[in-house]
């Protein structure tokens, strides 16, 4: 077992070398229909034009533009093109009715607006307008061309991008793989939500929000699993987490206590346990088993939090094709303080001004991180900033 202490870029870098190998993944094919944040794997050139067809921009006669010579203008209704029709073919001193997206009927160049027209009759209709030939039709291919560039590798697949690729007709596509997440958290004081807390005992808290932090930077978590503080029943999760997972985040158990669960099951394993210096967030570790890396965290939840966002988010971003992680320079609202020799990632939050520190920066204040938008990153040789100094801040 490896113990020390580590500045948080040394931590960094050790943890991106560990879990560089997920970037490696081979893309696959999804249905389209589950591709909603996925990340494309190649460029997706259109298969046909779009729209396929000239169609009717809106709802009124398709006509010959030169049929308008003068206005009013009385033109004999020929029928009707509603949306799905096959293409008709238009009379000379003719018009036809034509639906909002219906084929605009050979011989026609234009239509007219039904709001600029009246109808005496079924068959005839009184054009009180005149047009110009293209007016509102669509012609085919005026918003992308098949084989043009529709999206590009890369794209994380919001749901406008989903519109384009059903628009030509995809039904599937190739992404990007995911990392697939195991999650234990530990300790015997936890208790599942909806069972009732006994004396001495919490509510797990861990399991489900790094589980979320890590379904929302691109992952897929396989499993969620709590353990008390038994090294057997920690080996039985730990096996099964390796099996299904390319990565494993734990939670609780590698800190100074009698009952440090993953570090005296893991240490002598060859697990890496170090102090960083950072705070929340301090005792962090890592191991590899079956080929499998895992992460550590300590079980304070915002330390459990900082320490999936300063090590694990990047990481997990990068395998999945997502941007990286935003930070700014804003500036501070209020005059702070903070420990010298270890950096400090403090809660806050953002408004016109700048950015607010919160009050009070225990790593147990689970409410007081959910109000928060931002991570305030304090560099260690930092004692003192004034309002008005800059301040990076990692966007949440």
């Amino acid at each position: 077992m490896t113990s020390g202490r580590r500045s948080v870029e040394e931590h960094e870098q050790h943890v991106a070398e560990l879990l560089g190998p997920l970037r490696e993944k081979s893309p696959l094919r999804v249905p389209l229909a589950h591709a909603l944040h996925r990340t494309l794997a190649e460029d997706i050139e259109s298969p046909l034009d779009l729209p396929p067809f000239r169609n009717s921009q809106m709802d009124g006669y398709a006509v010959r533009a030169h049929d308008l010579a003068s206005i009013p203008t009385d033109l004999p209704v020929q029928g009707v093109v509603a949306a799905g029709d096959t293409v008709a073919v238009l009379e000379p001193g003719h018009a036809l009715k034509i639906m909002t997206g219906a084929p605009v009927p050979d011989g026609a160049d234009a239509v007219v607006p039904v709001e600029d027209t009246l109808s005496p009759d079924p068959d005839t209709v009184t054009v009180e307008r005149s047009v110009t030939p293209g007016t509102y039709v669509r012609e085919a291919g005026t918003d992308v061309r098949k084989g043009d560039l529709l999206l590009p590798a890369g794209t994380v697949l919001a749901a406008r991008h989903i519109a384009a690729l059903a628009a030509v007709g995809l039904t599937s596509i190739p992404v990007r793989a995911r990392p697939r997440v195991a999650i234990i958290s530990t300790g015997s004081e936890l208790v599942t939500a909806g069972s009732e807390l006994g004396p001495g005992q919490i509510f797990n808290s861990n399991g489900p929000a790094l589980a979320a932090s890590a379904t929302a930077n691109g992952a897929d978590v396989v499993t969620i699993d709590h353990c008390h503080d038994d090294p057997e029943e920690f080996v039985t999760m730990l096996r099964h987490a390796v099996g299904v997972a390319d990565v494993v985040f734990t939670s609780g158990g590698v800190s100074k206590g009698d009952f440090e669960v993953v570090k005296d099951t893991l240490g002598p394993r060859g697990g890496q346990f170090v102090s960083v210096a950072m705070q929340p967030g301090g005792p962090q570790g890592t191991a590899v088993v079956d080929g499998v890396p895992i992460l550590t965290f300590p079980g304070n939840p915002v330390s459990a939090l900082v320490s999936f966002e300063v090590f694990a988010r990047p990481a997990l971003r990068a395998a999945a094709g997502y941007p990286p992680v935003v930070c700014e320079k804003l500036p501070l609202t209020t005059d702070l303080t903070s420990i010298p020799g270890r950096r400090q990632f403090l809660r806050g939050r953002l408004d016109e001004n700048g950015v607010t520190p919160f009050r009070g920066h225990g790593s147990h204040l689970v409410a007081g991180l959910a109000a928060a938008d931002v991570l305030l990153d304090i560099p260690a040789d930092t004692t003192s900033l004034e309002a008005g100094d800059l301040v990076k801040v990692r966007i949440l």
